[in-house]
């Protein structure tokens, strides 16, 4: 954990106010003001989700060759992220931000989609939720995550710390895909060109130096006094500089010509629950649902462990404090999110930047969700930040996360190389889930092969049997004639 996170200077224990109280601000080593900056850092970290999931949801076309509106899918996706990060402040009382998970968003949008009807597309997204409650209700969700050994969660976090620095990098440019893969080994450049060019990635390198500068110094409110510092650089090169606008990415530093706008309500409740059983067969429904429940439950389960352990709020056994109501939570964000037609909403790691700006309670949730309930009506402020401002604190959590490493026993091969399978499949696979799996299926793999079979928890042999059908759900479905 940071020197930053273990940082207990606060105010007199045993804080006399109902916030406090309610929220065990105190008990847990924070402040009020620690509360606000992570609620702050979080959201700006995660802001570029209002404009990326319209652009990947609004970018495809249903059955019936129909897209969703851009502007409604911005106000439904800052609606759902505003509701539902609130709710698992008050409820689950964690640093954890939902919004739509992106992933997820593809697999709606260009899996599921294009088989059927938007209605059929975001019912099937609210059944997946629903599942996922009832597995939470009925404990099943919750034993899992117990019943993973505390290595692997070490290995979970040190691998989303590694996810997320890369994503911050690629976010940035800083790291780029090579156009013609095909004819090199190498499936990743430094810049655009091999070199790094341009205004934009002098900003994203100015933030990380500004940041590690900052938390070196123990200066408090580092994350979020860089974005805000690299923002405003960022909004005066832009100005002063002759820049094309597609070399900051999606989001491009202009001051706004408005600062309000006026939401659209207009796809919240559009939505068929069964609709989608008309439209394709039961076996493509069944591995429709499979895939977004596996995503949504693994994705889920690393964050929550990583977000909690790197927050120091894991109890001495490695369990998370009211998990059950994160889970559920985390569920009922699933719904939200098709029944406004957003697609599935999930936990957030870049709530890591909050956690890393001394975040502990889910007061900072309060914070992260009003900023999007305020994105509702001012969406051209909200999106000034753009990814190269953003990311420095994606890549600075990361090494907060990785530090984790050191608690793994490397010498010992059961535990070992699981936790490295863990580790590296997340990054470059791009995909926690992932990550996860891999891991599952070699930690009761090598306890088969070296007669321990019966310290393997009976959940994690359906979760990594599940795993199996996940890694190969291509020749099953073509084995099923569904392909």
């Amino acid at each position: 954990m940071s020197e930053q996170a273990t940082d207990t200077t606060t105010a007199p224990p045993g804080g006399g106010n109902p916030l406090d109280r309610f929220f065990r601000i105190t008990e847990r080593g924070s402040t009020l003001a620690r509360e606000v900056r992570g609620g702050f850092a979080t959201f700006f970290t995660m802001a570029y989700i209002l404009v990326l999931n319209p652009i990947i949801l609004g970018s495809a076309t249903d059955k019936f060759g129909q897209q969703l509106d851009t502007g409604q899918l911005v106000t439904a996706t800052a609606l759902v992220a505003a509701v539902m990060t609130v709710i698992m402040g008050v409820v689950g009382n964690l640093p954890l931000a939902l919004a739509a998970g992106l992933g997820l968003n593809a697999v709606v949008a260009f899996q599921i989609a294009p088989q059927m009807s938007w209605a059929d597309a975001m019912g099937l997204v609210v059944l997946e939720g629903l599942l996922i409650c009832v597995l939470v209700v009925t404990g099943l969700r919750e034993a899992v995550m117990h019943a993973i050994p505390q290595p692997m969660k070490q290995a979970i976090s040190v691998g989303i710390g590694l996810f997320i620095a890369l994503i911050g990098f690629v976010d940035a440019g800083f790291a780029t895909r090579i156009p013609d893969a095909a004819n090199t080994t190498v499936p990743l450049q430094l810049g655009a060109g091999g070199t790094l060019t341009g205004w934009p990635i002098l900003v994203f390198c100015f933030g990380v130096l500004l940041t590690i500068a900052l938390m070196a110094r123990k200066v408090k409110g580092a994350i979020l006094i860089s974005i805000v510092v690299s923002t405003v650089l960022a909004v005066v090169i832009n100005e002063i500089a002759t820049i094309k606008p597609i070399a900051w990415g999606l989001t491009v530093p202009t001051v706004p010509d408005d600062v309000v706008a006026a939401p659209d309500f207009g796809l919240l409740g559009e939505f068929s629950l069964f609709g989608a059983f008309e439209q394709v067969g039961l076996i493509t429904l069944v591995l429709l649902v499979f895939t977004l429940i596996l995503s949504d439950f693994f994705d889920t389960m690393g964050t929550v462990v990583g977000i909690s352990h790197e927050a120091g709020l894991l109890d001495e056994n490695g369990k998370v404090p009211h998990l059950g109501r994160v889970l559920l939570v985390d569920g009922a964000a699933a719904v939200a999110g098709g029944a406004a037609s957003s697609s599935s909403a999930t936990s957030y790691i870049e709530s890591a930047a909050g956690v890393g700006e001394g975040a502990r309670t889910g007061f900072s949730n309060l914070v992260t969700g009003g900023l999007f309930a305020l994105a509702l009506f001012l969406t051209p402020l909200a999106t000034v930040v753009p990814a190269q401002a953003a990311a420095p604190a994606l890549v600075v959590v990361g090494f907060l996360l990785m530090t984790q490493v050191r608690h793994i026993e490397w010498d010992k091969y059961d535990i070992a190389i699981p936790a490295f399978l863990t580790i590296v499949v997340m990054p470059f696979t791009y995909s926690i889930t992932n990550g996860i799996g891999a891991g599952f299926i070699a930690f009761v793999l090598i306890k088969t092969v070296l007669g321990k079979a019966r310290e393997v928890h009976w959940l994690l042999w359906g979760a990594a049997a599940l795993f199996a059908v996940y890694f190969a759900i291509d020749p099953i479905e073509q084995l099923l004639g569904v392909k």
